[in-house]
């Protein structure tokens, strides 16, 4: 897939001709400004040697390739040779890709955040020589125009005086500001009010009154019309998604009552809800499929038009398991449409994910200036010209009347102006579903099923007619954590969806991590990839070390992908990278994960990460992961350590379990004990095939699945005592329903396991 049109006119703005040292870097985001007069280093020896030996302060920026202001920022500052000889001459000038280096990333946006109570991208720091931050802020415009706020020229010159007035007293305040840093880091998994006492050991909440909490929380902020959580920017919020969906099934599995009968369905509800309104609304790319970033408004109309490789893999997953709780085609439709766009446009020939497409693209061949959403709008004209053809049962109607009704494609276009500050989709159409297709049938006297066909081949035509403009430019590296999400959403739908496909394109997947993101003599991920100029795979000259994320998502990936094709290998993986990361990231004071493994001393400062958000946190994963492998491998020390886990973050959850809803579902299975269900039959035989496939039409989130293939050759066999105790009965493939290791009387037809499945009570 082509990153840009090639016909494509560069930006008006003059860039120089002569490359920086950038030119040199595998990161899209990197070589965006590989051309600007900016004497740019990337992070590394070369950049703290040059600080220290002519005692400069560094300007760090940090960015990320689909990031729309980092692309202003660069037109209006890094692009301008008045600007850039001000950095050159005073500073040692940084750039980052924060998707390359969260770890990085993270450090200096705790810094941000601090000292200004905000932050985003870009990130605009100023290190001393020993990479301690003085002074910070996001975006900066160039000159001083914007509501009191310093230009960027005018911060330099002034950052640059004092620095050489009183550098000591900058330095010193850097210094200062960095122990509280320290302070703080540890702080605030305990809820904010301080860690405790050295006498006192953290303690496990309970799941029931944390979770309970939790859903008050989101009940409270939910939009009941609309769907979703909060106002306006609304983001997709998968994690607080996942959280309803395993809620209603503690619930549902607890002990039953009026009331938490009807908490259970409206928890499903706000769920469902939800995605519902989000595939309707702009959000959704009704035309090439897939979600962009987020909403601008409240009715998911008017999106940023990014569209990242993390949201559609949570999203995907997402969309799955609620078609497994509710059997709601529509829902399984939605998850078929994101996994198509992501193996259409977001897909190496090798197996591996992309990261994201921009936002912003060229309006047609020839435009100077690049605009948000052009790939993605309609003017109504075009629509008309495109569809011109009359419906055979009303000659005075065209299929463009039916998707100009169907999709709202007005004469002057849908958008709201105050979500067009720009005037960039002046007289356009972002494509929304706000009438039921029962209604637009009757209006035009068609059938549903015909309304169906005909709207298909309407999409058809417009995602022809689209590939013709300007695309947007792809980020084309390949990150591990990310890759592991998608991993993951991919196997939820071949579960939930029964689709081998998807499977084997996941499969593809994984044997790309190992390939290309796994160093095999140090048994240790990579954090990225690269596609090079040939198309080809490559890698940088040091590659980048995986940070927690990584591993914490490819073991999620790996035990999705076993419980979907009950392939030993990936359960064994998926041991050897969690014992891998216990070894690099656990605090040896027994307080979680760090994000970082200590060993590059660039990175001033571990953190950890508290919060779920864009993407589940690692260490809310990892507590899945922990409960997940205890039970699978029967390992006491794994659990012993999820059990730290959640001690740790027990505070933060008890007082502020919206932040951690991931953990939350972590702490429901946890304190679940140990659930099983054990398959006892030969791989192909169709009597075991029929007992799996009863298992993936039920939403099981807290239960291990577990096939006893009968094989002597299992590794499972050597590893687990009771292994082989899991036999046929009557030579016919056979379920366990087990808790806490203890066994329902052995079942042999699907019937007779639904009944269990049924009458299964969580009885934690």
């Amino acid at each position: 897939m082509a990153a840009a049109s090639t016909s494509s006119a560069p930006s008006s703005t003059s860039v120089s001709s002569k490359k920086n040292r950038l030119a040199n870097e595998k990161s899209p985001y990197l070589l965006q400004h590989a051309s600007n007069p900016v004497d740019w280093y990337p992070w590394g020896k070369d950049a703290f040697a040059k600080a220290k030996a002519e005692d400069k302060l560094i300007f760090l920026s940090v960015g990320y390739s689909p990031c729309h202001w980092c692309h202003v920022m660069e037109r209006e500052s890094f692009e301008s040779e008045a600007i850039a000889k001000i950095m050159n001459e005073h500073f040692v000038n940084v750039k980052v890709d924060r998707e390359e280096r969260p770890d990085i990333d993270r450090v200096y946006m705790t810094y941000i955040q601090a000292t200004s109570g905000g932050g985003g991208w870009p990130m605009s720091v100023w290190l001393t020589p020993d990479l301690k931050p003085v002074v910070g802020g996001t975006y900066f415009p160039p000159e001083d125009r914007y509501y009191g706020q310093p230009g960027f020229k005018t911060l330099l010159t002034s950052i640059a005086e004092q620095w050489r007035q009183n550098r000591a007293k900058l330095a010193d305040q850097g210094a200062r500001i960095f122990e509280i840093l320290e302070q703080a880091s540890d702080l605030r998994m305990f809820g904010g009010d301080g860690a405790p006492a050295a006498s006192d050991t953290p303690r496990c909440p309970s799941a029931t009154e944390v979770a309970d909490t939790c859903y008050r929380q989101l009940e409270r902020s939910y939009d009941v019309a609309m769907g979703g959580f909060g106002r306006a920017p609304k983001f997709p919020q998968c994690v607080n998604l996942n959280f309803l969906l395993r809620h209603r099934e503690a619930l549902l599995r607890g002990v039953s009552t009026e009331k938490t009968r009807a908490t259970a369905e409206k928890a499903l509800q706000m769920a469902v809800h939800t995605l519902l309104m989000m595939a309707q609304g702009g959000i959704h790319d009704h035309i090439a499929k897939g979600f962009h970033r987020y909403s601008t408004d409240g009715k998911w109309h008017v999106p940023h038009f990014e569209k990242m490789l993390y949201d559609q893999a949570q999203l995907a997953r997402a969309y799955a398991e609620a078609h497994q709780v509710t059997h709601d085609r529509q829902l399984a439709d939605v998850a078929r449409d994101i996994l198509c766009y992501v193996d259409r446009d977001l897909s190496h020939p090798s197996g591996g994910f992309y990261s994201a497409e921009d936002a912003d693209s060229y309006p047609e061949d020839g435009a100077r200036e690049k605009k948000e959403g052009a790939f993605c709008v309609w003017d109504e004209q075009e629509v008309r010209r495109l569809l011109s053809e009359p419906l055979p049962n009303c000659p005075d109607k065209s299929m463009a009347d039916v998707v100009c009704r169907y999709y709202d494609i007005r004469p002057n276009g849908n958008v709201d102006p105050m979500q067009d500050p720009h005037d960039e989709l002046k007289r356009k159409n972002v494509l929304i579903v706000r009438e039921s297709k029962d209604s637009v049938a009757t209006c035009f006297g068609l059938e549903v099923g015909v309304l169906d066909a005909l709207l298909e081949r309407a999409r058809e035509a417009m995602l022809e007619a689209r590939l013709r403009r300007p695309k947007p430019h792809l980020d084309d590296k390949f990150l591990t954590s990310w890759n592991g999400l998608m991993i993951s959403g991919f196997a939820a739908a071949a579960r939930a969806l029964g689709q081998q496909a998807y499977l084997d394109r996941a499969l593809r997947a994984v044997a790309f991590i190992k390939e290309h993101l796994y160093d095999a003599e140090q048994k240790r991920l990579l954090r990225s990839a690269y596609r090079g100029a040939d198309g080809s795979v490559v890698q940088i000259s040091q590659p980048i070390l995986g940070v927690l994320e990584d591993y914490a998502f490819v073991v999620q990936a790996l035990l999705d992908m076993y419980e979907a094709s009950f392939d030993v290998s990936h359960l064994m993986w998926a041991e050897e990278l969690q014992d891998m990361q216990d070894a690099l990231f656990w605090d040896s004071q027994e307080l979680g994960y760090f994000i970082s493994s200590g060993g590059d001393p660039s990175v001033v400062l571990r953190l950890k990460d508290d919060q779920d958000g864009a993407e589940p946190s690692a260490n809310s994963v990892s507590l899945n992961n922990l409960v997940r492998l205890s039970v699978l491998l029967q390992r006491s020390d794994l659990r012993e350590r999820a059990e730290k886990l959640a001690a740790v973050y027990g505070q933060r959850m008890a007082l502020v379990p919206l932040a951690l809803p991931e953990m939350v579902c972590g702490l429901m299975r946890l304190q679940a004990g140990a659930q099983q269900v054990v398959i006892a039959g030969p791989r192909d035989d169709p009597s075991t095939k029929e007992l799996l496939s009863c298992l993936r039409r039920h939403f099981l989130p807290f239960v291990s699945v577990i096939l006893a293939d009968q094989d002597p050759e299992n590794p499972l066999l050597q590893r687990l005592p009771d292994f082989g105790s899991y036999r046929l009965v009557d030579d016919k493939p056979t379920a366990y329903v087990c808790h806490n290791f203890v066994c329902a009387q052995p079942v042999t037809t699907v019937d007779m396991l639904e009944e269990l499945l049924a009458a299964r009570q969580d009885e934690s």
